[in-house]
């Protein structure tokens, strides 16, 4: 993967964790993945596709730091994961990935999306739609972690 990718991801899901729930998260190193494990208990991920590129986007939180992200979000306590915490993983991940496509649009890199799918439960497993190396960003929150995948890839130019 380009590492100019990796740039609108942790800077897209910063503003909009920031925005929409009030929390300042705090970017890590990013690192290679090396299984399909999911970092957090329930996870967004939406497929992206374009002329240039191609791939998938993850974002995984842990369950304390959804339940305060979406609790935030809703201004109301959420205490266990519900409809609402699906719902909001959903959007939450539509968001992001929709900044992150208007980011790339800037760089020259145009490509749409798919509708984002919700996966939830301990130790479930993130699998993207192509194969290439997957990129792990950690951010922390008051909360507990939360991850995002970008598993991105420029296609080959035919000769």
């Amino acid at each position: 993967m380009n590492v100019e990718f990796i740039n609108p991801f942790i800077k897209t899901t910063a503003e909009v964790i920031s925005t929409m729930a009030f929390i300042e998260p705090a970017a890590g190193k990013p690192y290679r993945k090396k299984d399909q494990s999911a970092g957090g208990d329930v996870s967004g991920l939406i497929g992206l596709v374009g002329e240039k590129i191609t791939g998938s986007f993850a974002i995984s939180f842990t369950e304390s730091c959804i339940r305060k992200i979406v609790s935030n979000m809703l201004e109301e306590e959420i205490d266990e994961v519900n409809q609402d915490i699906l719902d909001a993983v959903g959007e939450i991940t539509n968001m992001i990935s929709g900044g992150v496509r208007a980011k790339l649009q800037e760089m020259g890199h145009n490509f749409k999306m798919a509708t984002p799918s919700v996966i939830s439960g301990k130790s479930h497993a993130i699998s993207h739609i192509t194969e290439g190396p997957v990129i792990i960003i950690p951010f922390d929150t008051e909360k507990g972690p939360f991850f995002i995948e970008a598993c991105l890839n420029e296609k080959k130019k035919d000769k």
